[in-house]
Parts: C-alpha cells; structure tokens; sequence
C-alpha cells in the first residue's frame, strides 16, 4: 500500500473516532516512532566496514565451507 493511500485511509477513518481515541492513535504512531529512532541499527559506515571486515577475513581463508558446516550439523 502507498503512502498516500495509507495517508487517505488515515484521513478518512480518524475523524470517525471520539476525541479521546483520536488521542490514543496519536499516542500510538508517537511510540511507534520512537521505536523505529531508539533502535540498535547501525549507520552505512559501521555497514560498510564490517562487511570489509568479512569479506578480508573471506579472503584469508578464514570461513567454513557449506559441505564442512552441513556435516557439523549433521553430527549434533
């Protein structure tokens, strides 16, 4: 759904709730907000380096490789 469809639907359902409901919905979105603001996500640098970081050890040699991790699995 797109933003202004989900905008639109806001818009027209809102108005149809009392005052104080109308409030909680308020209350609602300002929480959701803060969530998706306070989370642990790290930043494109912090992304960027580590996959650097990967990929260097990658290149090292330092990795299991697909058959060698099913057959651990397979012993458990």
């Amino acid at each position: 759904m797109t933003t202004s469809a989900i905008k639109k639907q806001v818009d027209n359902y809102l108005p149809l709730l009392p005052k104080g409901q109308q409030s909680l919905v308020l209350e609602v979105i300002k929480s959701l907000f803060e969530e998706v603001s306070s989370s642990d996500r790290i930043g494109k640098t912090q992304y960027n380096k580590e996959i650097d970081a990967a990929v260097a050890r990658m290149d090292a040699g330092d990795f299991i490789s697909h058959e060698d991790a099913l057959d651990e699995l397979s012993k458990l």
